[in-house]
């Protein structure tokens, strides 16, 4: 395959942008959010400034792109950046935190197949197998190289939208859909119990959360058959993403009922229901099972290049920066992330109680990230790139997006300080690691001019 061939087009970076943003949140998450966001005036203003929040965080990447193209570009921001301590401390929390993340998300996507064949659950055995069978499966997809596992995500994803789209339309059912049960001592609040700024800024924090991950994208800023449609493709992919999230929340309420849904379980099985009746939990089961799948193809194809861009500083060993000389695929790096992934799943769903403080992680990851693009700037670098009348106005909506995941980082300590206090904790551990292994070795061959 020649190297032009193997190159990303349009259309295959804004699914990269879909895939990486829409997982399994968007049929869970908007029952919480109306649980304590105390109005539907609220609960669709939230989700709308999460909307704006992820189009300026969009065009501030896009432009972060454009200026720093290279594989593994969301370390290369920390690292050109501040420090490449700062590049490895964060990136390798990331990729751990990774690692367990599409462990559990294996290991829930399994369930969804048991209720889905033998309709209950299994035992560790079954959810273990086809746990490792799915990883396994989509690490034999990139071992072929970018093009067949970016041709697999976009199968993937076209499908999952226009299932998406399919729940959207049962607005057109004309039905009301009983929610089955309720999530036990989840928080509910209403307009006594606090004042509505509160409970919107609340609300924001699954809503961001809901929203992110497209960051990731600039991981395959090298990949592309013309740098100019790295910031194109991550605005189309986050409109799209935007404009399902307002649609299907619009549907949970008239389909549900506001007050209905709040805190009720499996919201998206109930949108399958007004089509399908007693047979749209299975079809939900499938839905869901689609969702796993396609995160895990897309977690396998952008994690491994952040250990390539690593291998290249020197703060990873040198091995996870060889290719494959037939299929450019990142053989060490993503072996070895397929093989962390496989080993964390014996160790269950249990491991993400210990995933909460990546709320906290993010947040303070988004804002340094985003905030790359004042440096970038000043340093005029690639400015030959950066053309058009949006791009003035682009700081404005770069400060914003800090802004707005500072004040998320901050609701994640008020909410949860055990969680941040362990991010914290976990960030020192490995900068500490830097020093001791690293910073002589980066010192003598320093990235920094």
């Amino acid at each position: 395959m020649t190297a032009k061939a193997n190159k990303l087009n349009l259309f295959d970076l804004s699914m990269i942008v879909v895939s990486l943003v829409i997982g399994m949140g968007i049929f869970r998450n908007p029952a919480s959010v109306a649980a304590t966001s105390g109005n539907i005036n609220i609960f669709f203003l939230v989700w709308a400034a999460g909307g704006l929040i992820a189009l300026c965080g969009a065009l501030t990447y896009a432009e972060i792109g454009l200026r720093l193209p290279s594989m593994g570009g969301y370390y290369k921001v920390f690292a050109e950046c501040y420090h490449p301590a700062v590049g490895f401390t964060v990136n390798a929390l990331i990729l751990i935190s990774n690692a367990a993340s599409l462990a559990v998300v294996a290991l829930i996507g399994a369930d969804y197949v048991s209720d889905l064949l033998f309709g209950e659950p299994s035992g560790i055995l079954f959810n273990t197998s086809i746990s490792i069978i799915a990883v396994a499966l989509f690490y034999g997809v990139n071992l072929m190289g970018l093009k067949t596992s970016s041709r697999t995500q976009n199968v993937l994803i076209v499908i999952k939208i226009a299932l998406v789209l399919l729940l959207i339309a049962s607005i057109f059912k004309g039905v009301m859909i009983e929610p089955h049960g309720y999530e036990k001592n989840a928080p509910l609040f209403t307009l006594a119990d606090k004042d509505g700024f509160s409970l919107f800024l609340i609300c924001l924090i699954p809503v961001c959360f809901s929203y992110g991950g497209y960051q990731q994208t600039i991981n395959f800023g090298s990949e592309v058959k013309n740098t100019k449609i790295l910031s194109k493709g991550i605005f189309i992919g986050i409109s799209i993403v935007v404009l399902l999230y307002l649609l299907i929340n619009y549907s949970y309420t008239q389909v549900i009922g506001y007050d209905k849904m709040k805190n009720a379980g499996a919201i998206g099985s109930l949108l399958c229901e007004a089509w399908f009746g007693k047979a749209g939990g299975k079809v939900f089961d499938a839905l869901m099972f689609l969702s796993v799948l396609a995160y895990v193809n897309i977690i396998l194809m952008s994690n491994p290049r952040v250990m390539f861009a690593m291998s290249e500083d020197k703060v990873f060993p040198k091995m996870f920066s060889y290719r494959s000389p037939k299929t450019q695929a990142l053989v060490a790096g993503l072996s070895a992330f397929a093989l962390i992934t496989i080993i964390i799943t014996f160790f269950g769903k249990g491991v993400d109680k210990i995933l909460n403080f990546t709320m906290f992680l993010d947040s303070i990851g988004m804002t340094t990230s985003a905030a790359t693009l004042f440096i970038l700037r000043k340093r005029k670098q690639q400015e030959e790139m950066i053309t058009g009348t949006w791009n003035h106005f682009t700081p404005v909506f770069a400060g914003f997006f800090v802004f707005s995941y500072f004040m998320v980082a901050v609701g994640v300590i008020i909410k949860d300080p055990n969680a941040a206090l362990t991010g914290v904790a976990l960030l020192a551990v490995l900068l500490a690691l830097y020093f001791i292994f690293y910073y002589k070795k980066n010192k003598q061959s320093p990235l920094l001019p």
